[in-house]
């Protein structure tokens, strides 16, 4: 037999179970896209296909080359200076003591990411796009 207290219980459950799902909807609606990572971003320069932080940047006459590491990782990328049509272009990023990881071919925008393991160990990088590019010696030590 429902006692007394039993409707009063299901009204606050039920209230809740509606609430919950409705302040959770606009609290992301309400959250400023400068909180949400991604959000707003309308260059390519916004958001990096690499993790760690920006290490460096060797600029040549066709694009650039970007490096960034971690602790354990080392990430290269080689973005055009004009994007537009598909011409040759290459990314090669090579730890001291292993085989260099390339990726080329014929792109638009970039070329990479490639990424080598490089806890302890001097990285080498070079990057071109359509004949142009920069390299590196042996940096990061």
């Amino acid at each position: 037999m429902p006692t007394d207290t039993q409707p009063a219980r299901r009204g606050p459950r039920l209230l809740a179970r509606v609430l919950a799902p409705l302040l959770a909807a606009l609290a992301l609606v309400l959250t400023p896209s400068t909180l949400v990572p991604g959000a707003g971003a309308g260059t390519a320069e916004a958001v990096s296909v690499c993790q760690g932080r920006p290490t460096r940047t060797l600029s040549f006459a066709t694009g650039e080359l970007r490096l960034y590491r971690t602790r354990h990782y080392v990430c290269a990328v080689t973005v055009a200076r004009n994007p537009g049509a598909r011409r040759p272009m290459a990314v090669s990023l090579q730890p001291r003591g292993g085989r260099p990881a390339v990726r080329a071919g014929r792109f638009d925008r970039q070329a990479g990411p490639v990424t080598v393991h490089a806890l302890n160990r001097c990285v080498r990088a070079s990057g071109s796009v359509a004949g142009r590019g920069a390299s590196t010696g042996w940096i990061l030590c």
